[in-house]
């Protein structure tokens, strides 16, 4: 009988012992060595768990020593522990929380499925999905490539699965682009940077590391172009922008200056050896102050974020410029790389691109949309178009941002730590799933998000989410300052002013005349459903009031009780 005996926690209770049983012995005169070889053998959950128990397991379930003995079980064949200030841990929570999910729009199966797990892959950072198959890019830079392909199920029928079979298109990677449109098809190449041993000059010994981009085929994985740059340039990230007849790679060094290049991609494929400038960005060139963190791009427009939150933006057709703005008085047709910064109160940390919208999160986690709002996309509960960054109130703290076509998808944490997804705009072609007439604000949608979803992506057929955790790497938002949050008094405020600083009453007000102004019992029924999303309320009262409606509206059609209908 062994006895956990902790001066922290205390006697054990029911201290009493019966006859027969001999003395306990207390957990704390076994070797720690000991204790810590049989802790690995727990899965990690129950580890975790363990280690909120007492002091003492704490400081026993948290020794870098287990972890390495569990990140040696989960990756047998991981070489190293990685970097950061905790690297075994760090690596084995990556590796046990990888996992690529999937939900198909289409078809009878409407169900959450889980792709093939490289078993070579350390933790999962980027994917990407193309016409035929998905690329996965983990934390040691080796680039998977997850093919679809047809396999033979439990009944022994022939059925064509997603992303089931795997190989390792290279190693070395940093980063990895394809055509920024939405729709897979046009994504027929995939652009890798990433670092190769060149060898070195004429008279010298040894090999020097070059970053260079490979071009592959996202059909078959086949390299069919590369470009290889001076070793004194190093880059970290690589977006594509324009048509295929003249690509343009945007590079952003380790600096965080912007050089550009330009490829036909009709051309890729002919066996010959090109010449191609690497030029300096305008943006980099104008602005030669501005250190930029990360770069976002579509077909037509580029946004660029600095190291100090702020955001300025390309802009190449007059079309998604007026979209944008709702103006054409400052494009210029004849310098469309000149950077346009955009005016916000915040530091911006992470942004998400569109075809013609786009949506902000500062550090406050408060969400910002602007553009094209046609379909409702902006989630800002109407269909009005936004010429600026315009905050939706009822959002806050998201975890990932997604903007497509004509549809926005938000990942959010509730207050149990359990995943949810919303999404506004288009609900055609089951892109909602649970709301097939779209929406105009963020609706909570029928998808089972894993615990540890960190990013998203949807195409024309399918819904990805990838569960990865970084123990080092998280967004860390700041408390709003109380002078700064939407409906708080002003101190300068007569006794005479309006006591609505933040128009809530005005607003039910609108809200009722919109449910008056509806002819039929089912049209203010959905119309409710929407303002309850509109309205800023904790996910649990939405989830309540939505199903209630949901309850009354079967009633009112003459359908007894039952289970909620996905698509209803």
């Amino acid at each position: 009988m062994v006895k956990r005996s902790c001066p922290s926690c205390g006697p054990e209770p029911g201290g009493e012992e019966r006859k027969g049983r001999g003395n306990p012995i207390s957990v704390q005169l076994f070797p720690p060595e000991l204790v810590e070889h049989i802790i690995s053998f727990l899965p990690v959950r129950d580890v975790v768990a363990l280690g909120q128990t007492c002091h003492y397991f704490h400081e026993v379930c948290d020794a870098e020593g287990v972890w390495r003995r569990i990140c040696r079980r989960l990756s047998p064949r991981l070489r190293e522990q990685g970097s950061g200030v905790r690297p075994w841990k760090r690596a084995a929570i990556l590796n046990y929380t990888k996992g690529l999910y999937f939900q198909a729009f289409g078809g009878r199966r409407r169900c959450l499925s889980k792709s093939v797990a490289p078993l070579l892959a350390h933790g999962y950072r980027r994917f990407l999905p193309t016409k035929d198959h998905v690329f996965i890019l983990d934390y040691a830079g080796t680039l998977f490539f997850l093919k679809n392909a047809l396999v033979s199920s439990t009944l022994g029928q022939i059925q064509w699965k997603r992303a089931c079979r795997y190989v390792v298109l290279c190693r070395g990677a940093k980063d990895f682009a394809s055509d920024p449109r939405c729709d897979t098809v046009y994504r027929k190449y995939l652009y890798v940077l990433a670092t190769r041993e060149q060898p070195g000059m004429v008279g010298t010994t040894g090999s020097r590391a070059c970053d260079c981009v490979e071009v592959y085929l996202q059909s078959s994985g086949q390299r069919v172009f590369k470009m290889t740059f001076h070793h004194s340039m190093s880059f970290k990230q690589i977006v594509l922008v324009g048509q295929e007849t003249q690509r343009a790679l945007l590079l952003l060094t380790e600096e965080g200056k912007i050089y550009s290049l330009v490829v036909n991609e009709t051309q890729l494929d002919q066996p010959r050896s090109y010449t191609i400038q690497l030029a300096l960005r305008k943006v980099s060139r104008c602005l030669p102050h501005l250190r930029v963190a990360c770069m976002a791009s579509n077909q037509s427009s580029t946004l660029y974020i600095t190291d100090q939150g702020g955001v300025y933006f390309e802009v190449h057709t007059p079309g998604v410029y007026r979209d944008l703005f709702g103006t054409l008085q400052a494009f210029d047709p004849l310098d469309q790389q000149m950077p346009l910064a955009l005016s916000l109160p915040a530091k911006i940390l992470f942004c998400a691109l569109g075809y013609n919208h786009l949506g902000l999160v500062d550090e406050f986690g408060r969400i910002f949309m602007q553009g094209n709002n046609r379909y409702g996309q902006l989630g800002t509960g109407d269909k009005m178009d936004r010429g600026e960054p315009t905050q939706v109130h009822y959002l806050q703290r998201p975890i990932a941002l997604w903007c497509g076509l004509n549809h926005s998808l938000v990942l959010s944490q509730s207050s149990d730590f359990s995943k949810e997804l919303l999404g506004c705009g288009c609900g055609a072609g089951g892109r909602l799933p649970g709301w097939p007439k779209g929406s105009a604000s963020f609706v909570k949608l029928h998808v089972k998000v894993p615990l540890c979803a960190c990013s998203l992506c949807s195409t024309r057929e399918c819904l990805y989410m990838l569960s990865s955790h970084d123990i080092e790497h998280h967004p860390t938002y700041r408390d709003l300052p109380a002078s700064r949050v939407v409906g708080t008094p002003e101190p300068s405020l007569g006794p005479g002013a309006s006591q609505d600083p933040g128009g809530t009453a005005r607003a039910c007000e609108e809200y009722l005349s919109q449910i008056h102004s509806c002819p039929t019992l089912q049209d203010r029924m959905e119309k409710m459903k929407e303002i309850v999303g509109w309205m800023p309320l904790m996910a649990a009262q939405k989830d309540f009031f939505w199903e209630a409606l949901d309850m009354l509206q079967r009633a009112a059609a003459g359908v007894g009780p039952g289970p909620p209908n996905p698509e209803s």
